[in-house]
């Protein structure tokens, strides 16, 4: 028979309003041998909150000591205890500890099971007001802008509804990369301090959801994208087989390699995308105060 081992309990809190917290929440604090806590200053103010006190050891399981402590946890959860893991918001492994700590206890053998809570990203998909029956949650982008861009435009063509998790200093740069990639007109929704006193969804196209971010956007933000719409190769028009040839080179790819894959992806000759591309070049170039780019030269085009 399988040895008796403890049992690994991820918590969720709440997001925003402490009224969300699940009922078993506070039992599971009250009760576990071993609460680790993403910030244990936060866990103080939350079992405050809920009027209860922990009888059990609290550690901290942040994202710089994750991989250090994980064993620490795997070897008391092997010896029996219950431990009870919870995030400063949220279910613990989305976007934050825990991943390492169920993988670990899984390998074990340990038990996992789980108090359901409140979740931005399924809080935010909701409100959205987008298709809900299929989506993929894409968590926090890259920082820097060309590994930004190319993260997007690996997903550019994603018929599923897109989630992400962004920093509010970071959204307005954000939102006008999504523009470029997927469109400007490609619906979206911003969702601001979710359950909080100053909760807010602004719903729109990019284009305009970009426009209004550069003015500076404060508090927890979740952002729901529209997935790519369900096109043909004769839906393609001109414009759209350059926009999609000109965020590939921007991403990083030679303009012969750009054209091919989206020669590729529309199902058409490259003839034919090569021939958009050399006439919004030249109508560029004829346009007033333009300057036409010499081919192959791996820029954007003009």
């Amino acid at each position: 028979m399988a040895p008796v081992t403890g049992t690994l309990v991820l918590a969720g809190t709440p997001i925003g309003d402490i009224a969300d917290a699940p009922p078993r929440l506070a039992t599971e604090l009250e009760n576990a041998d071993i609460v680790a806590a993403e910030d244990t200053r936060r866990l103080r103010g939350l079992t405050r909150a809920l009027g209860i006190h922990t009888s059990g050891r609290v550690v901290s399981y942040f994202e710089g000591n994750e991989s250090a402590r994980t064993p620490e946890l795997v070897e008391a959860l092997v010896g029996g205890a219950r431990v009870l893991l919870v995030t400063d918001a949220g279910m613990p492994s989305v976007s934050d500890p825990g991943y390492r700590l169920v993988a670990a206890a899984v390998e074990e053998g340990v038990k996992v099971t789980a108090v359901p809570g409140p979740s931005a990203v399924l809080t935010a998909l909701a409100l959205s007001g987008l298709p809900v029956d299929r989506f993929c949650f894409e968590g926090f982008l890259p920082r820097k802008a060309g590994e930004r861009m190319g993260r997007l435009r690996e997903v550019a063509d994603e018929r599923r509804t897109l989630v992400y998790f962004e920093a509010p200093h970071r959204l307005d740069d954000t939102l006008a990369a999504m523009a470029e990639v997927f469109g400007a007109d490609r619906r979206a929704a911003v969702c601001r301090e979710l359950t909080k006193t100053y909760e807010e969804v602004k719903r729109g196209p990019l284009g305009e959801l970009a426009a209004w971010a550069a003015e500076g956007v404060r508090g927890e933000i979740t952002v729901v994208v529209e997935g790519a719409p369900e096109t043909g190769p004769a839906e393609l028009d001109a414009g759209e087989l350059v926009r999609r040839v000109r965020v590939r080179e921007e991403a990083g790819e030679r303009r012969k390699e750009a054209i091919a894959a989206v020669a590729a992806e529309a199902g058409l000759p490259k003839r034919e995308v090569f021939d958009a591309v050399v006439a919004a070049k030249n109508a560029a170039a004829q346009a007033p105060g333009k300057t036409a780019q010499s081919p192959g030269n791996g820029k954007g085009l003009t």
